[in-house]
């Protein structure tokens, strides 16, 4: 199986824990990752309040080098990536003689990351692959907003309530705990205008997430994992608590649940996942 990748800017940078692990976990079940050569800056999170036409040409110069690729999907982990990506694509789709001189034909099917497991032959290579399961983690599934919202770019069938990272960590063995905030705001992209309420929501988070009794919480948006994993000290000073919860992706336990000997990914946690992980055998 092989699928075209674009890591974008996080990924290459501060996220690159993510990218190793995404890597890692694609090379154990057999997925060869093309990645987009000469790949670009996709313009998120700034472009499409700047200036329209960059916000689509610049996803679309990536789109075009996707499609000459000539495979049918691509996987986008970053959620802002994914999201301006998604819109371009629909924008070619429906005139790409307004936008680009050249053919927009067949391009491929873009993916996230639970979108792109969450298949059925992906969920099947997941659970006869796993070499050590990962049932005694408690944990709860934050989705945050942009790899779901809004439904009519992000293709999600379930916007307020998805399911298909639940479904992955399944396959590997662990039973997400149930939570009503998977899809609430955690607020990092007011990190520089408004720290004040980003704290308030990252840290109502926080405290749903102890009260159903989480050991953790499995991300898949390097934003969302920057800005719970930072703040979480802040925040629990503010409050005079300790939560103590490690902010993991869903890429690194699947690498984990399938024997990878690297893991060199956790040292870069600010609340370090290793001592539970410890705990519970898994390491």
């Amino acid at each position: 199986m092989r699928a075209a990748y674009y890591p974008g800017c996080s990924l290459a940078g501060i996220a690159n824990d993510y990218d190793r692990s995404v890597r890692a976990a694609c090379a154990l079940l057999g997925v060869e990752l093309v990645e987009l050569p000469d790949w670009s800056c996709c313009g998120a999170t700034s472009a499409h309040m700047l200036d329209p036409q960059a916000a689509v040409m610049l996803p679309a110069r990536n789109l075009l080098i996707a499609n000459k690729l000539g495979l049918a999907e691509l996987l986008v982990p970053c959620s802002a990536c994914f999201a301006r990506l998604r819109a371009a694509d629909i924008e070619l789709r429906n005139d790409p003689g307004r936008l680009i001189n050249e053919p927009y034909d067949d391009p491929p099917t873009i993916f996230h990351i639970n979108e792109f497991f969450d298949r059925p032959e992906l969920l099947e290579r997941l659970t006869q692959r796993v070499k050590q399961s990962l049932h005694e983690l408690r944990g709860v599934c934050y989705y945050g907003c942009l790899s779901q919202r809004p439904a009519a770019i992000t293709g999600s069938a379930r916007p307020e309530d998805p399911l298909s990272m639940e479904r992955v960590l399944e396959a590997l063995g662990m039973r997400a705990l149930p939570w009503s905030y998977k899809t609430d705001c955690c607020g990092a992209s007011l990190s520089l205008s408004r720290p004040d309420l980003v704290r308030q929501l990252s840290g109502n988070l926080f405290q749903a997430a102890k009260l159903c009794g989480a050991e953790l919480m499995v991300v898949d948006c390097p934003m969302c994992q920057s800005n719970l994993d930072t703040r979480q000290s802040q925040i629990e000073d503010e409050r005079n608590t300790r939560y103590g919860l490690p902010i993991v992706y869903i890429s690194e336990l699947i690498a984990l649940a399938l024997g990878d000997e690297g893991n060199d990914w956790w040292p870069g946690h600010l609340v370090d996942p290793r001592p539970l992980l410890h705990d519970k055998g898994l390491l």
